[in-house]
C-alpha cells in the first residue's frame, strides 16, 4: 500500500546535511513495510536489521560505537559488503537496542554520508534507559493511513481525483461518492493491517476482529513496560476516553475528567504521568483546551484542561463498541459529533499541521483553533449539513480571523464551508 510518508523520505535522501533518520510511530503503523519498500525502490541494495526479532545483534553494539566497525560486522554476519555512499541501513525496532539507538549520534558525526534509518515504537524510544542523540538525528512520526492514503489502497481513482480537483468542481453526485467511502473509512480506520484486510476480503466484521486484536496487543504493551500496577491505571485511562466521549450530551468531545477513572485519584496530579505515558506512546491526542485566541496559542494552555481523542478512528469504533453496520448507516446520535472530530484531528497531525487547540469562552466552544498565516484560525466541525454556529460568529466578531472554516456533511461551498473529508486541505 502506498503511503504519502514516502515523500518524505525522499525528500531526506536527497536532503543537504543529512542525519540519521528516525521514524517513529505506534505499533502496527507500517513502519517496517514502508522502510523496506524505500529500499528496495530507491537505492542499489538495503540492509535490515531488527533488534526485536533479533536480539543477539545487540552484541555488535558491545565493544564500542565505531561506525565503521559496526558497519563491518553487520556485513560479515549478513554476508554482504555494506556501501556507506549508496546503501541504505535500517535499525528496526531500535527501542530494542539502546546502545544502537546512542550508535546514531557517532554515524551523524562520523559517517554522514550514510543513509540510516532506525523504526521503532513511540513508547519504547520514550523510554530508552540510555542517553538520547539529540542534535544528531532527524526525527519523524508515521501515523495511520488518512483518508486519502486509503483511497489510494482501494484504488479508488474517481475519489482521488475528487479530491485533487478545485473544491467549486465538487458536485453533489461527487460529494456522495466521497461522503460513502469517509464513512467506510470510519469502520476501517488506518491500521494497515485492517486495511489490508478489507482490500483483500471486503469483510468489516473481520476488520473489526483485527481491530481488537490490535487493541490486546496495546494493552500487552503497557504490561511489558510499565509495571503491574501502572499498567492497570494505564488500561483504566486508556479504556475510559470513548466512554467520557461518549457522555456528551451535545456532540462535542469534553474535557477530560479525572473523577471516577482511577480508584482513589481524582486529581490531575495523580493521573498526569499515566496521560503523558499514553500520548508519548502515541496512543491518545491531546488537545489542549485555550480561553483565549490571542497569540501565541500556546502561551493561553492550562496544565489541566484538555481533551484526549484516540490515534485512529477505526480503533475508537471498535473501543466504543459501535458496529460496522450502525457506523455505516451514520445514524448514531450525539456519538457523531466525537467521531468526526476524532477524524479531523488526525488528518491534521498526519499532514505535520501547526498545533490543535479547543477554544472555549464562557459558552461559545469551537472545536480546533490552529495558527494559519500568522493569526489564529478557527475551525468549526460539525457532523450534520447544518453550517450555522453561534460559537464561530463570537469568535469571528473578537478576534477578526482572516481565514475561519466549517467543516459538515454537505457539498462544498468554498471558500469557508467544506465537507468533512477535505479537512486536509485546509493545511
Amino acid at each position: 500500500m502506498k503511503r504519502l510518508f514516502l515523500h518524505r523520505l525522499l525528500a531526506w535522501k536527497e536532503g543537504k546535511n543529512r542525519k540519521p533518520l528516525l521514524v517513529k510511530g505506534v505499533r502496527q503503523v507500517g513502519k517496517t513495510f514502508l522502510l523496506r519498500a524505500f529500499g528496495e525502490e530507491h537505492f542499489p541494495a538495503y540492509h535490515y536489521l531488527n533488534f526485536e526479532k533479533s536480539p543477539q545483534l545487540c552484541s555488535i553494539f558491545e565493544e564500542d560505537l565505531d561506525p565503521k566497525r559496526i558497519l563491518r560486522e553487520i556485513g560479515l554476519l549478513q554476508g554482504e559488503k555494506i556501501d556507506p555512499a549508496r546503501d541504505l541501513v535500517i535499525f528496526d525496532e531500535i527501542q530494542e537496542c539502546p546502545r544502537a539507538l546512542t550508535s546514531l549520534k557517532y554515524f551523524c558525526e562520523e559517517m554522514p554520508e550514510l543513509h540510516l534509518c532506525g523504526a521503532g515504537s513511540l513508547l519504547g524510544i520514550h523510554l530508552a534507559p540510555l542517553s538520547f542523540p539529540v542534535g544528531k538525528v532527524a526525527i519523524d512520526v508515521l501515523y495511520p493511513m488518512t483518508f486519502e492514503e486509503f483511497l489510494m489502497a482501494l484504488d479508488d481513482q474517481k475519489g482521488l481525483n475528487i479530491l485533487t480537483e478545485s473544491v467549486k468542481g465538487i458536485s453533489e453526485g461527487l460529494h456522495q461518492h466521497l461522503w460513502n467511502q469517509l464513512k467506510l473509512y470510519f469502520v476501517v480506520g488506518g491500521m494497515p493491517e485492517a486495511v489490508a484486510s478489507f482490500v483483500q476480503e471486503g469483510n468489516l466484521q473481520l476488520v473489526r476482529e483485527i481491530q481488537d486484536w490490535l487493541l490486546s496487543a496495546y494493552y500487552a504493551d503497557m504490561a511489558k513496560h510499565s509495571g503491574k500496577v501502572n499498567a492497570m491505571h494505564l488500561d483504566r485511562l486508556f479504556r475510559s476516553i470513548p466512554s467520557q466521549l461518549q457522555s456528551s450530551v451535545d456532540g462535542k468531545s469534553p474535557k477530560f475528567r479525572f473523577r471516577g477513572v482511577i480508584p482513589g485519584m481524582s486529581h490531575f496530579s495523580r493521573i498526569a504521568g499515566a496521560i503523558d505515558w499514553l500520548e508519548a506512546a502515541g496512543l491518545v491526542i491531546k488537545i489542549p483546551i485555550i480561553h483565549s485566541a490571542n497569540l501565541p496559542l500556546q502561551a493561553n494552555v492550562v496544565e489541566n484542561r484538555f481533551k484526549l481523542l484516540l490515534f485512529d478512528i477505526g480503533m475508537l469504533g471498535a473501543m466504543s463498541g459501535l458496529s460496522p453496520k450502525v457506523l455505516m448507516g451514520y445514524d448514531y446520535g450525539t456519538h457523531k459529533g466525537f467521531f468526526v472530530e476524532n477524524f479531523v484531528a488526525q488528518e491534521f497531525l498526519s499532514r505535520a499541521a501547526q498545533a490543535l487547540y479547543c477554544w472555549r469562552e464562557k459558552t461559545a466552544e469551537v472545536e480546533f483553533v490552529t495558527e494559519i498565516e500568522g493569526m489564529a484560525a478557527p475551525i468549526e466541525v460539525k457532523s450534520g449539513k447544518q453550517t450555522r454556529s453561534k460559537s464561530l460568529s463570537i469568535f469571528r466578531e473578537k478576534y477578526l480571523p482572516k481565514h475561519y472554516f466549517i467543516l459538515h456533511a454537505s457539498a462544498p461551498q468554498p471558500p469557508h464551508y467544506l465537507p468533512l473529508y477535505l479537512a486536509s486541505k485546509l493545511i
